[in-house]
């Protein structure tokens, strides 16, 4: 028994390349040098990651989440990934909400509560029928990629990244790995 919608015709695929970079700098250069079109200027994100009491959701590697961004919020159902060649491909369902709020008091009373918070600022690109986003992060700086698989490969090349590199771990899973290296580090990946 797994974490799969049934409803597979409303089943989106997330398919991503995640790589950390030293800095987002030489990224966005190349990004402009290739003609890419900036979509969304850095804007602070705020996500809170649910599960129940069990952790049945991270059991069976499955994600919920509400994200806020600026005034808008997301409730997003990411199911079990496969990893191919470093391209992480997973179902996925997004739905605009209102009021993130409303959406946590909802899940809470479903049973489901935050276990991990985190923000980021995120600034988001779109170049070659795929979205890049540049993400600076407590622990450091990433670039996601997103698309269609045929195409999202060479996208990763032509933007200087090895796909066969790219990291596996979704922000909770690397934000544990850099707390054992950083014990300081608070429970949760916030700015101070």
């Amino acid at each position: 028994m797994g974490c799969y919608n049934p409803y597979t015709a409303v089943v989106a695929r997330e398919q991503e390349f995640k790589f950390g970079v030293a800095s987002l700098v030489p990224v966005r250069a190349t990004l402009q040098r290739l003609g890419a079109s900036l979509r969304v200027p850095a804007t602070l994100e705020r996500n809170w990651v649910l599960d129940d009491a069990q952790g049945s959701l991270r059991q069976k590697g499955c994600l919920l989440r509400v994200r806020q961004w600026g005034e808008h919020h997301l409730l997003t159902f990411k199911g079990p990934a496969r990893l191919a060649a470093g391209l992480k491909v997973r179902e996925e369902l997004e739905v605009g909400v209102e009021a993130g709020e409303k959406a946590l008091a909802i899940l809470l009373a479903l049973g489901y509560a935050p276990v991990f918070y985190y923000e980021k600022e995120r600034e988001t690109w779109s170049l070659r029928h795929a979205a890049v986003a540049l993400d600076h992060t407590p622990m450091g700086d990433f670039v996601e990629l997103e698309g269609e698989r045929p195409g999202l490969r060479e996208l990763a090349v032509a933007l200087g990244f090895v796909p066969e590199a790219a990291l596996r771990g979704t922000y909770l899973e690397l934000w544990q790995s850099y707390r054992k290296e950083h014990p300081e580090a608070p429970l949760h990946m916030v700015f101070s």
